[in-house]
């Protein structure tokens, strides 16, 4: 584990707009207004925001049933920062909030670093956007 990175998950004094301008600058950002980026980690599970000096340099979120089931979400680590572990540490904090359920996450881009953490590939994916996207 790196030991300059802070792993934060109260979420408490997290600057939502930085975070929403890092993601942007690192082409990670899926158009959520600020309002909505600090509604979806607010209303997750669990939720984990990796930092630097105060700077927000990774993300990972969790949304689950508490029971059986869950989904990680916005995995992201700022580029000059990858390779270092620290996905690898979200994730495995996420995880451990989720004792007993099947989790599950979506990739299109490096399956390979999942199935490193344990991931293993299950049928295929579908989705439907209820209304418009993001307008809700």
């Amino acid at each position: 584990m790196n030991k300059d990175v802070s792993y934060k998950k109260d979420l408490v004094g997290v600057d939502w707009q930085e975070m929403k301008s890092i993601l942007a600058a690192d082409d990670f950002d899926n158009g959520r207004t600020v309002e909505q980026l600090h509604r979806s980690f607010a209303n997750s599970y669990s939720a984990i925001v990796a930092m630097i000096d105060g700077r927000i340099i990774g993300t990972a979120r969790a949304l689950s049933d508490g029971v059986c089931n869950a989904y990680i979400v916005d995995v992201w680590t700022y580029t000059p920062y990858r390779r270092r572990g620290i996905a690898r540490q979200m994730i495995d904090q996420l995880v451990a909030d989720l004792p007993g359920q099947h989790v599950y996450l979506f990739t299109d881009d490096i399956p390979e670093f999942y199935r490193k953490l344990g991931f293993v590939e299950r049928g295929i994916g579908m989705e439907r956007v209820s209304g418009t996207w993001l307008q809700n």
